[in-house]
């Protein structure tokens, strides 16, 4: 399992590479509704990669991550989001929403396993 230190890194290198791939095909992203609706998916990883991000550095730094660090998150997604396409925004922010609940889930999950784990030894 990667350490924070890595995840962290990892992150950012994957939230910089797929921003500027993003912002290189914004014309082509705009350029239909299919591909407009593929934009707000792109964002919503943005947001994933981001919130990864955001998560380690707090976990680094001794503070506890909670709602604002999905908040800051999603608002970077937009931010990035709405240059490409207005409603990129919009399917972005689904995406995201989406993203959110299957993240906490799998996270609520583990969490459940390591908590039997600890309790049998």
């Amino acid at each position: 399992m990667a350490g924070s230190g890595s995840s962290m890194l990892y992150s950012f290198l994957l939230f910089t590479v797929i921003l500027s791939l993003q912002e290189m095909y914004r014309g082509k992203l705009a350029s239909s509704e299919l591909f407009t609706i593929l934009g707000g998916f792109i964002s919503s990883l943005l947001f994933m990669v981001s919130l990864t991000f955001i998560g380690n550095f707090q976990e680094a730094c001794g503070m506890r991550t909670g709602w604002g660090a999905v908040i800051l998150a999603e608002a970077v997604a937009l931010i990035a989001a709405s240059t490409v396409h207005r409603v990129c925004i919009t399917t972005c922010f689904l995406f995201s929403a989406g993203l959110l609940y299957e993240i906490n889930k799998i996270s609520g999950m583990t969490l459940s396993k390591n908590e039997s784990k600890t309790k049998r030894h």
